[in-house]
């Protein structure tokens, strides 16, 4: 699992590429799901919870077709994966 969060122009927008376009070459790297949240603070952000490594969302990032997806989604800028500090059991 992995966390990563982003900036974009329009929420619909981004739903309907993240759930085709972008749910197609994720699945292409290895993702096997994803939850995508609201910022309670700052309307323009989401943040995703993935079913994924970091090695397949780093190979996500480094395909050459990536950028275009990105921008048909209305990203601001790429998505930053979040850092794990701990793991607990409960």
């Amino acid at each position: 699992m992995m966390l990563a969060t982003t900036k974009v122009e329009s929420l619909e927008q981004f739903l309907r590429v993240f759930s085709s376009k972008g749910l197609e070459k994720r699945k292409q790297h290895g993702c096997k799901g994803a939850l995508v949240y609201t910022d309670p603070v700052e309307s323009d952000r989401v943040w995703v919870l993935f079913d994924w490594s970091e090695d397949g969302f780093k190979s996500f990032v480094a395909d050459p077709a990536v950028p275009a997806i990105l921008h048909e989604a209305g990203h601001k800028g790429k998505p930053s994966p979040a850092r794990l500090v701990g793991r607990y059991s409960a």
